[in-house]
């Protein structure tokens, strides 16, 4: 069993200081997905959220426990939910899923990997530099070493199935929390983009009766599955998918349900029997379909913690196991990284769960024989700034980033160039870590790869923008 992690919940781990564009950041990108109850007001400059107008409507089935929300299809009902996912799931599962884990707030990249080799390091981080000693050796690069609460991410990059870029980003970097996570939700530095990149990927090579094809694990939608065409869905946890039937109890309850489903197949003349038929019918489908994960058992142990982030990613594992036809997934990471003060007492604790999280997913993929087909990119809006101030890291630019899976290439992407600024250094004008890897090419190199499509459509500017090697 695993030792319950003492992190905040997601609610209290989303601030983790007084930074006013973190917190608006968040405050924006929760008024965008709950799409038709307005905005919060929005300040000159700022790019208005991926997804911002779109309808959503919630198919709930009173029976089954079951709410779900999904977003850009207003004319899909319910019957029309279920024949589109029943096609979708006899098509057999996507050869391929990406899931995407965002980390909020701009993660300190350089304490990530410590770049405890180089010489400028201790003397831009009196307060916060660590040493040797209280790090890990990384493969790759001797001169960088991987954080302690990181060693079960070492761990599988050990396996090779870790792809690192240790200082991503784009040209002309923006430091606002807003603008710079609404540049990777979209896929291109534009302040217009209005959809997600993700999302024009379905519009693409997606289903319009399929919303399970775009999945935001939250309340809310993800701006980065916003879609222009086709729908996609939003379900906070999928482990509460029950289906109570008050005062019956095993061994009954289950042939009640057969029962009930075939009844509603029945033809009626009458148009109001016939709606309830069809509502029945739609339930009994419901029930068929999750069946296998609406009260599931992960084969491993993941961490115990009031956070969502585990049981969010062991419901997935159980989701793709049953064969859903989900395509491409969201979600947000334990805790917040915007670690302007008290990064000590916060990023250990943070990054631990992450990285014991992610790890007992790969795992319970490979436990169900699926890991081949899931790919993890894990992302932040930007790094911190090279040198601390105290007690914490200002916003700053490259970053780091990962793809997670038994399929992720072991190259590490872009490298590192050390902490010295002007020509041929690592450093910008401004002092902040120059991306020697760029996001918009990564997303080109998952299309192209790992999606097995275009990505000219999808990413604009995809010709001339470079490629990684991502995949084995």
């Amino acid at each position: 069993m695993s030792d319950r992690l003492d992190v905040p919940s997601e609610s209290a781990a989303s601030s983790p200081c007084g930074c006013a564009g973190f917190t608006r950041s968040e405050l924006m990108h929760a008024g965008a997905a709950k799409a038709g109850s307005g905005l919060p007001s929005i300040e000159a400059g700022m790019p208005v959220p991926a997804g911002t107008g779109l309808t959503r409507r919630s198919f709930v089935s009173r029976t089954a426990g079951l709410a779900m929300a999904v977003y850009g299809a207003s004319a899909l009902g319910t019957r029309a939910l279920e024949e589109g996912l029943a096609e979708a799931a006899a098509a057999g599962p996507s050869d391929a899923v990406l899931v995407s884990v965002f980390l909020s707030g701009g993660i300190d990249s350089l304490s990530v990997l410590a770049p405890t080799g180089d010489p400028n390091y201790a003397t831009l981080r009196p307060s916060l530099a660590l040493t040797p000693a209280e790090t890990l050796s990384f493969r790759d690069d001797p001169g960088l070493r991987w954080h302690a609460s990181a060693a079960k991410l070492k761990a599988l990059h050990e396996e090779d199935k870790v792809t690192v870029f240790p200082a991503i980003g784009y040209a002309s970097p923006n430091q606002s929390h807003f603008t710079s996570r609404h540049y990777w939700e979209v896929g291109e530095t534009n302040p217009a983009g209005r959809v997600g990149w993700m999302g024009r990927y379905l519009d693409q090579h997606g289903s319009n009766a399929n919303p399970l094809q775009g999945l935001a694990l939250s309340s809310t939608l993800a701006p980065a599955l916003a879609t222009t065409v086709n729908p996609v869905a939003a379900v906070s946890r999928p482990e509460t998918y029950t289906f109570p039937a008050p005062g019956v109890a095993a061994p009954m309850i289950a042939p009640m349900l057969d029962e009930m489903g075939a009844l509603g197949e029945l033809a009626s003349t009458d148009a109001t029997l016939q709606s309830a038929r069809r509502a029945t019918a739609a339930t009994a489908a419901l029930r068929a379909r999750v069946a296998s994960f609406s009260s599931y058992t992960s084969p491993v142990a993941y961490p115990v913690t009031s956070n969502e982030f585990p049981k969010r990613l062991a419901a997935l594992a159980a989701m793709l196991a049953a064969g859903l036809p989900i395509k491409v997934v969201a979600v947000q990471a334990a805790g917040g990284y915007d670690t302007h003060s008290s990064q000590t007492a916060s990023l250990p604790a943070n990054l631990l769960l992450v990285s014991d999280t992610l790890n007992a997913f790969q795992r319970d993929l490979e436990s169900r024989g699926i890991a081949d087909r899931v790919l993890v990119h894990v992302w932040s809006e930007f790094g911190r700034r090279a040198k601390d101030n105290g007690s914490g890291t200002d916003h700053g630019a490259g970053g780091v980033s990962m793809l997670i899976g038994s399929k992720a290439s072991k190259t590490m992407v872009g490298g590192f160039h050390g902490l010295a600024s002007g020509t041929g250094g690592g450093l910008d004008s401004q002092q902040n870590l120059r991306a020697t890897s760029d996001f918009r090419g990564l997303y080109c190199s998952l299309l192209q790869d790992w999606l097995n499509v275009d990505p000219a459509p999808i990413i604009p500017g995809a010709a001339s923008l470079p490629r990684y090697a991502v995949v084995k």
